[in-house]
């Protein structure tokens, strides 16, 4: 399974933005609009294919635009609400890994319409990895909270570890 750079780059624009779209930096809750061409520089996207997926993306409600002097776009939701499933799927990026062109559709991937043998497999790895993107927040990404453990310990536990290792 290998997500597109579709997916890839509109999560990557969304965490710029979760990131730099806050006024006094993590953690605060006053957002200002950031321009496309500033994620597009920092993260070195096309600022037209940035166009593009932003345009889905608000689609989905996943962004607001703001127009005028200093205007760009904001979260719609906090990084904390918005999950990197919810960006992927609104940019049409499927989140499976069998060759099906229908996920969960009873017609397979062979010529003759049946399911191939690892269609159940590759079928259960799609869903996991929907849970897992289901799972973390732009919050988790920004704050460099990915894993699992990392995301269930909490930022309170992650530093009394860190004391307890030093």
């Amino acid at each position: 399974m290998r997500l597109s750079t579709k997916g890839r780059y509109a999560v990557m624009a969304m965490a710029d933005l979760a990131k730099n779209g806050r006024d006094g930096g993590v953690g605060t809750s006053t957002a200002r609009a950031v321009s496309l061409a500033e994620i597009a520089q920092r993260q070195e996207i096309s600022l037209s294919y940035l166009e593009q997926l932003f345009a889905r993306l608000r689609k989905h409600g996943l962004v607001q635009s703001v127009r005028g002097p200093g205007g760009g776009y904001r979260l719609a939701r906090g990084a904390d609400q918005t999950v990197v499933a919810d960006i992927v799927l609104a940019v049409d990026e499927p989140i499976r890994a069998t060759r099906c062109e229908a996920h969960g559709s009873a017609k397979g991937c062979m010529l003759a319409g049946e399911r191939c043998i690892t269609h159940n497999l590759w079928e259960d790895l799609g869903d996991e990895i929907h849970r897992y993107l289901a799972g973390v927040s732009l919050e988790d990404v920004v704050m460099n909270r990915t894993s699992a453990r990392q995301r269930q310990a909490g930022p309170a536990s992650q530093d009394a570890a860190m004391e307890a290792a030093e």
